[in-house]
């Protein structure tokens, strides 16, 4: 953690994300938001990592605080959760929808279809 904050404080671009590798080590989604979770408590800010995973890059900064948007006509890969993760990051954990290029999949449907799957591939 101490690394992540002085690679961030000397100007380095710090880009989160999880790197399935297939044997199960990682989960897609839930490597993402332990991810997120294990930099706020290194001490980021998750109000300024909600909207995407986080980076600390200028096209990161740059954006309102807790805001994304989109608009007709573009897909969004999103993450929508009951409560505030800005003031409770653990409550990334609460997801109602996902959407991924647009179109939004209930989140206990998508576990179920890959129950005792994942890593088979």
């Amino acid at each position: 953690m101490a690394l992540e904050r002085a690679f961030a404080a000397a100007g380095g671009l710090l880009i989160a994300g999880c790197d399935p590798t297939g044997n199960g080590g990682t989960l897609p989604g839930f490597g993402d938001q332990r991810e997120v979770e294990l930099l706020v408590e290194a001490g980021f800010s998750p109000s300024r990592r909600s909207g995407s995973p986080p980076s600390t890059g200028p096209s990161s900064s740059e954006r309102p605080t807790g805001s994304a948007r989109s608009r007709r006509g573009l897909a969004a890969d999103l993450l929508v959760v009951k409560g505030d993760p800005a003031t409770r990051i653990d409550e990334i954990e609460k997801p109602v929808l996902v959407f991924k290029d647009g179109v939004g999949y209930d989140p206990g449907k998508l576990l179920e279809s890959v129950r005792g799957r994942y890593g088979q591939y």
